[in-house]
Parts: structure tokens; C-alpha cells; sequence
């Protein structure tokens, strides 16, 4: 026999959705589906369903901070990936995580999907959502809001170029700005922003509603970036595996599907 296989691994912090269309069970799926191996750490406990959020219920942030401790001294973390922090003593506790990470890996990629509330409207902050983010974002190697989440990140702007600028001005070093949000009934653009690039990608809009959709595309980018490639290959393969995901979508119940996390990772390279 030869030598057992290894998998880069991403640091998760992410909330759990007992539903498993979002959240952890997300990134775990699609962080795995990229070849990484996901090393999660619950943020919050969330009261949902496929469609709707009811309550989070934020874990301590010594808890936090004792798992990754824990976990940074035994397993080398190639990437992180961040959903909902519960609140902002949680996200400053990750702050100092990823800090202290970086000491000894200073060009650590940092993955921020920048969850202000659930698809529905509900809020999964404990407080300002916005404030609760704002440690985060200047240590983030990548920001992935949608069109809502950019608008209350990046007030008194209009364009998007704009909004991506404050964004930018704020530390982050590359935005993905998810379309889904858009008017085209018929197309979805998504936007990259760095302060060298500017890009967008055209997809085809699918029928239906999504649950767990941007977790999952902000954890295929993770794993891509554990794997040591470029921003643009982590962008083009992390939008066209999530676009394959969509297409393969399963039904729960009646409402929202639940993205085919398991399909689709050897298509639209």
C-alpha cells in the first residue's frame, strides 16, 4: 500500500442549521467536495427550517477560541472560512484566531461570507450585524456579500463599483459580489472587485428558491484556496462547481431546495 492520501484543511466558523441547507453541513459538503477537509467550529445554534430562521442562540466565545486553539496546534490550517459569528464578541475572538495564524502563515487565506440575515430577512447577529462584522473584513483575503449585504455594508454609495471601493478601502482584499438579487429574470451576474481587477461572470438564473446557497459557494472558494490556486482559477471553478450544485438541487419539503453539494465538480471547469 502506499502512502495514505492528505487533505489541506479550512478552519470553519459557521453557524449550525438543523435543517442542513446552510451553514456548517454546508461548508463541511463543499469544502469536502473540493478535496479540502473542513475542521468546523459552530459559532451559534440556530432555530430554522428550509425556508425560514426563528432564533440563534450564539456559543461562547472562549469555546470559540479553545477548538481552534486546539485544533491550530495539532493540524496545519491552509485557509478560513467565516459564515454567521453569533455576535461580536465571537468575531473578535476569530479576528485574533486568524491573527495569531498569521504570525507564523501571513499570506493565509481568508474566506468572509458576509451574512447579515437569512434569505427570508431574519437577523443571525446577536446585535448590529454590520458592526458585529467590522473586526473581520480587513483581515478577510476575500468578501463574498450580495447585492443587500453590499448596500448595508458600504453606505451612501450608489454604483456598485463604488460600493466595492469602500469595501476594499476597509482592508479586504477581493470582493465577489453575488447577482442573485438582480432584476434579470433571466441571468445572474456576479462581480469580482480587487484594486487591480474588475470582472464579472454572466450565469444562467434557475427556477426556484435556494437554501444554503452562498454558504455554499463561499466554502467551494475556501477549499479551492486551501489548495494553494489563483484567485481567478478559486473564482471561475468556485462559481462554475455552485452553478452545477443549483442545477442538482434536491427537494426536502415543500419551500426551498437544498443544493446537490455531493455533484457537478468535474463540469463548466
Amino acid at each position: 500500500m502506499g502512502a495514505p492520501l492528505s487533505r489541506p484543511c479550512v478552519l470553519v466558523f459557521a453557524g449550525l442549521d438543523p435543517s442542513g441547507g446552510a451553514g456548517i453541513q454546508a461548508d463541511i459538503e463543499s469544502i469536502g467536495a473540493t478535496g479540502s477537509h473542513a475542521l468546523p467550529v459552530v459559532t451559534a445554534l440556530t432555530v430554522q427550517d428550509n425556508d425560514r430562521a426563528f432564533a440563534i442562540h450564539p456559543v461562547e466565545a472562549r469555546v470559540l477560541r479553545h477548538q481552534s486553539d486546539v485544533l491550530s496546534e495539532k493540524i496545519p490550517v491552509s485557509a478560513v472560512k467565516i459564515g454567521i459569528v453569533g455576535n461580536r464578541a465571537n468575531a473578535d475572538t476569530i479576528a485574533d484566531v486568524i491573527c495569531r495564524l498569521r504570525e507564523t502563515q501571513p499570506d493565509l487565506p481568508v474566506v468572509l461570507d458576509t451574512v447579515l440575515g437569512s434569505g427570508k430577512g431574519y437577523t443571525l447577529t446577536e446585535g448590529d450585524a454590520v458592526s458585529a462584522l467590522a473586526p473581520l473584513i480587513p483581515l478577510a483575503t476575500l468578501v463574498t456579500p450580495n447585492l443587500p449585504e453590499m448596500a448595508r455594508l458600504s453606505p451612501g454609495t450608489h454604483t456598485l463599483p463604488e460600493q466595492a471601493k469602500q469595501l476594499l478601502a476597509r482592508g479586504c482584499q477581493h470582493v465577489l459580489l453575488k447577482g442573485g438579487h438582480g432584476d434579470d429574470p433571466q441571468h445572474v451576474t456576479n462581480y469580482w472587485f480587487s484594486a487591480e481587477q474588475e470582472r464579472r461572470w454572466v450565469w444562467p438564473r434557475l427556477d426556484g428558491g435556494f437554501h444554503g446557497s452562498g454558504c455554499t459557494l463561499a466554502s467551494l472558494f475556501a477549499g479551492l484556496l486551501a489548495q494553494g490556486l489563483s484567485m481567478e482559477a478559486v473564482l471561475q471553478k468556485g462559481q462554475a462547481y455552485c452553478q452545477t450544485m443549483l442545477e442538482n438541487a434536491y427537494i426536502i419539503s415543500e419551500g426551498q431546495r437544498i443544493p446537490g453539494r455531493g455533484t457537478g465538480m468535474n463540469h463548466h471547469c
